[in-house]
């Protein structure tokens, strides 16, 4: 099968904005009530060498203004709370209408370049590497990448996910229905070779949507098994060593047979790298 390579890369630029965007609008409301609940007028400032004064114009019509010294701080202090103020959220107001111009038409030009690809026949599309896709057309790629599982013995007692997938474990079918629940695409025990040419099956390796990349989710069940817990750290070590890193790249859930996984932790985790 043709490998697929995006020669444009995820832009971060969407997602930065969004949380700008969302930051500014918090800060706006802050500042909007502070200015309302300000005292009544306005802070005029004169400077003149290294020294500055402060006037009080409380009517607009006021061109002078009451005098206030320095070292009046109690009453000084709320007026330039509100000049400064009221000049940020100038600024805030205007960085907010700039982002969603730039969230909006980005937002447009980015659905422009994945409709692209979308709207080809399935016929041609095998025959174009896209600049970009879009998430569906993306999971569909990415889950028609064939792999060889690796067997399952008969004597291991018989586990079936709802996706009909025989698992190894009740704690297997567990992450496996709720990963297919929630529409995260997910293959079981797909190979992964390391780099001295090792060939490992992480339990599972998932497709973070957002960020197009794979995470591996290593589920360790018999951790009260001594054997096992030794196997499972070199396992570990393995995988660091490849460069794959908890926490980015690795998920480890663990179990014991007196501390079994639950469904809720399960949820937690897909909630924190998934959703």
């Amino acid at each position: 099968m043709r490998k697929h390579e995006n020669t444009m890369k995820q832009s971060k630029l969407y997602d930065e904005a969004h949380r700008r965007m969302q930051e500014l609008e918090k800060i706006k409301q802050v500042k909007e009530a502070a200015v309302l609940n300000a005292p009544p007028g306005k802070i005029h400032i004169t400077n003149s060498g290294n020294h500055s004064k402060f006037y009080l114009r409380r009517e607009k019509t006021d061109t002078t203004g009451e005098y206030i010294s320095k070292s009046d701080a109690s009453k000084l202090k709320p007026y330039l709370q509100k000049y400064y103020d009221e000049k940020i959220l100038k600024i805030i107001n205007q960085e907010i209408s700039i982002l969603e111009t730039l969230l909006k038409k980005s937002h447009d030009f980015i659905k422009q370049i994945q409709q692209t690809y979308s709207n080809l026949p399935n016929d041609a599309k095998k025959f174009i590497n896209p600049l970009d896709m879009s998430d569906e057309d993306f999971i569909d790629y990415w889950q028609s990448i064939p792999y060889e599982r690796k067997p399952i013995p008969d004597y291991i007692p018989f586990y079936e996910t709802k996706n009909k997938e025989r698992v190894r474990s009740k704690s297997e079918i567990n992450i496996a229905n709720a990963l297919a629940e929630h529409g995260i695409p997910y293959k079981y025990e797909c190979p992964l070779i390391l780099k001295n040419g090792t060939k490992i099956h992480p339990d599972f390796k998932v497709l973070n949507i957002r960020e197009r990349r794979e995470v591996h989710w290593e589920h360790r069940g018999m951790m009260d098994d001594k054997d096992y817990a030794k196997s499972a750290v070199l396992r570990l070590k393995n995988l660091m060593q490849n460069g794959i890193f908890l926490g980015r790249d690795l998920i480890i859930t663990e179990e014991t047979s007196a501390n079994p996984l639950g469904t809720d932790e399960i949820d937690a985790i897909i909630k924190k790298y998934f959703l």
